[in-house]
């Protein structure tokens, strides 16, 4: 049975106020989108309403590099929002703007969130996110609580796990779905624009975090809103859950129900291969029909379950030449 296609991922911005070691590593020599590549918000939304709409995609979700440093974010979603056949719209980001940016989300109709939360402990966090002192993890925590006194729901938070780094955090990391109906997701460490360091530090299979985690508390079988291919579980008891995203262990390419727009409007179909990817924004400037242009991308939706199989054979050996801050994750 093959996968419905309709979730899109919007990236908005290929820049990242964050360094983080597994997305924009430390020297890396990013080449970022001029300004005026970037698609307007007016494109955004013709594409939605008259190409991707209409070829039956519900769902999406605003990414990055950091989709709130994108001026006029708030106007967006609340159009994104209104769109009569959107089923469902969520962030990516990386909460350091949020504590002033939930409230003003949450009123335009935002309600769900995924904020990166790598670490517990400020200096490991900053060690992760790139830069100097410990301000940014105070920052981001006030964010994720801002959220969630706010309401938004499920609130999710996402962990790359990194050998040596922050793997000794994982029960502390967990610990918080049990009070909180927050819903935390540990994921594999994978090589894309990192090959240096993945060589140096390598990775941990969800299956190594998930047996610790039963040790300490046991795990049973758990739920949560989301389009993501995370599989989920629960501390018992526990308010929130735990979710295992596990591209390198378990590659879930099969499954896979997505596009992905950057910021620059190249759409393709995969995280790890550009095989067949189109140029929209081109197009679109360029004056070429909507109708062509839906027929070219509707083309490339029936090909993505055939991508889908070639890469779940071949595992996460894709052709790709951006980082992960600029594909959007």
């Amino acid at each position: 049975m093959t996968n419905r296609i309709d979730y899109l991922r919007i990236s908005l911005i290929d820049r990242c106020n964050f360094q983080c070691l597994y997305c924009m590593p430390e020297g890396a020599d990013l080449e970022y989108a001029l300004k005026e590549h970037w698609l307007t918000h007016d494109e955004i939304l013709q594409l939605l309403t008259e190409v991707f709409i209409p070829l039956g995609f519900t769902r999406f979700r605003l990414t990055g590099g950091e989709p709130l440093l994108r001026p006029g974010i708030v106007e967006l979603v609340e159009a994104i929002v209104h769109l009569p056949e959107t089923q469902d719209l969520a962030i990516t980001t990386n909460g350091f703007l949020l504590a002033k940016l939930a409230q003003p989300l949450h009123d335009a109709g935002l309600r769900r969130l995924n904020i990166s939360l790598d670490s517990l402990n400020p200096e490991t966090f900053q060690k992760m996110a790139g830069g100097r002192g410990k301000s940014r993890w105070h920052t981001v925590w006030q964010g994720i609580q801002a959220a969630h006194r706010i309401g938004f729901s499920p609130l999710k938070l996402n962990v790359v796990v990194i050998p040596g780094i922050n793997d000794h955090e994982v029960l502390d990391l967990a610990a918080l779905t049990i009070d909180q109906a927050w819903h935390v997701r540990f994921i594999e460490f994978m090589p894309i624009g990192n090959d240096s360091l993945f060589e140096h530090k390598g990775w941990i299979a969800s299956e190594t975090i998930r047996a610790q985690i039963a040790q300490r508390w046991g795990l049973g079988e758990g739920a949560v809103t989301g389009n993501g291919p995370a599989d989920v579980f629960q501390i018992p008891g526990a308010k929130g859950t735990l979710g295992f995203i596990s591209q390198m262990s378990e590659c879930f390419c099969d499954r896979c129900n997505r596009m992905r727009l950057s910021a620059d409007g190249l759409l393709r179909p995969c995280l790890l291969n550009e095989t067949g990817q189109i140029d929209l924004r081109s197009s679109l400037r360029a004056g070429v029909p909507l109708k062509t242009l839906r027929e070219q991308v509707g083309v490339l939706v029936g090909q993505k379950p055939d991508i889908n199989f070639k890469m779940r054979e071949s595992g996460v050996t894709g052709a790709y030449s951006r980082t992960m801050s600029q594909i959007g994750g």
